[in-house]
């Protein structure tokens, strides 16, 4: 197993390759992107980013366990349709906020039941809910009576969604902040953070020392859950009208983050400070290619690409440490 000292070097050399790219790719469109430093496009990278980073927060918890969750995508679209299904049917905004987000938690709980309780491997459980969440949404908007929700919402909809913090930074943004300062110090300073740590390094000697594996692990699919859920209302909020084909492909982008930022899909090794990084070269990346007007099926091949990259940098980083 590797060391404590050689795994910090380890991932103290891959930031340094992080930055090093974001330099880079800021450089690259700052020179031939001409709407690059608009202050309007700085705040759509930044509200990309910001749902990235809130569900990658507790996934790289996850992933630092060897688990990781297929179905965030889906789950926030379940939540962003079922809070406007329920608001325009009369459930009031707050209540069905909190409502939205403790069934996307629900949908957590059954990813950690499949996959700490019954040993079901993460990929096949996760995509199992990925196609279970997605569905319910689709046929909440067929209950509806259409195959969107897009009209008879109340008329402060999307009031949530849409509120600026200090009269120019978009609610969103502060949610980032705070639940991305709340994991880094759960990451660093809790029980929780070393648990996740300690059952990604050794399964079978977390479990031989007491740890209730099956517990952390339930845990923390419910708040990756929630997380993703929350996001979904914020997003169906801001837009003000709901589509059941929302965020499709957004697991991968967490993935890609994560991954990107140095978490090894192994579990055991990573910092959420990598991932912050992996996110803003994802949000960069994605920005460049929306200034370029490239089209959106090219797009998720440069994804794809960007994740072999990033396994490819994490397996010669580890080699060389």
């Amino acid at each position: 197993m590797v060391n404590t000292t050689t795994r910090y070097r380890t991932l103290d050399v891959q930031k340094l390759v992080l930055l090093a790219i974001l330099a880079v790719i800021f450089l690259f469109l700052s020179l031939v992107a001409p709407n690059f430093f608009a202050i309007r496009n700085f705040t759509n990278i930044l509200m990309q980013v910001s749902v990235i980073l809130i569900i990658a927060s507790a996934a790289n918890l996850l992933m630092l366990t060897g688990n990781f969750d297929l179905s965030v995508g889906a789950v926030l679209a379940f939540s962003a349709i079922m809070h406007a299904y329920l608001t325009k049917h009369g459930v009031p905004i707050g209540v069905s906020i909190i409502a939205c987000c403790l069934m996307a938690a629900a949908w957590g709980a059954f990813n950690g039941i499949m996959v700490g309780l019954l040993k079901v491997t993460p990929v096949v459980a996760t995509i199992a809910t990925m196609y279970a969440a997605r569905g319910f949404a689709f046929l909440i908007a067929r209950w509806d009576g259409g195959a969107n929700i897009t009209a008879g919402l109340p008329s402060n909809f999307a009031e949530f969604g849409r509120t600026m913090v200090f009269g120019q930074v978009p609610i969103i943004i502060l949610f980032m902040v705070a639940v991305f300062a709340l994991f880094l110090f759960v990451e660093k300073k809790t029980v929780l953070g070393r648990l996740s740590y300690a059952i990604g390094g050794n399964p079978s000697a977390a479990r031989l020392s007491g740890i209730n594996v099956v517990g952390v692990i339930m845990v923390l699919y419910v708040l990756v859950a929630a997380l993703a859920g929350l996001c979904g209302v914020i997003q169906v909020s801001r837009v003000g009208s709901a589509f059941p084909n929302i965020a499709e492909g957004m697991e991968f982008n967490v993935i890609v983050a994560i991954v990107l930022g140095g978490t090894s899909m192994m579990g055991g090794e990573g910092s959420l400070i990598g991932v912050l990084l992996g996110a803003l070269i994802v949000g960069l990346a994605a920005n460049g290619l929306n200034l370029f007007g490239v089209p959106y099926f090219y797009q998720t091949i440069a994804y794809g690409v960007i994740l072999i990259g990033a396994v490819l940098i994490d397996q010669t980083v580890r080699r060389r440490a």
